[in-house]
């Protein structure tokens, strides 16, 4: 799928429609947004892989908002891994695709 103004729209609405259950949900008391913002990620993971299924930070981004949600949800003991580790592993990664990007650039 291009990467046209659709399928851009289609990621806003997307975060716009998860952001609004979250919130009805939190404002309900049926479940606190404290445990369910890396839903946010992952709906966003989701969204970037409808339009390029081998996009790297999609899949990574994916994969922390799971993993957030797990930490929050099944382990709460575990939180301080979670606030140092994949914090720095997304650190990581933005830096990678940053290089990345530069050098595919330079080359003719």
């Amino acid at each position: 799928m291009r990467a046209d103004g659709r399928t851009k729209s289609f990621v806003g609405a997307a975060i716009l429609i998860a952001l609004g259950i979250l919130i009805i949900l939190s404002n309900s008391g049926t479940y606190e947004f404290d445990k369910s913002w890396p839903i946010l990620l992952i709906v966003m993971a989701v969204s970037m892989l409808v339009q390029r299924t081998g996009d790297v930070g999609a899949w990574f981004i994916g994969i922390v908002g799971a993993g957030f949600f797990v930490m929050k949800n099944f382990f709460p003991g575990i939180e301080d891994l979670g606030k140092y580790v994949l914090p720095a592993l997304m650190i990581v990664l933005g830096i990678y695709m940053i290089f990345k990007k530069s050098r595919s650039k330079r080359l003719p």
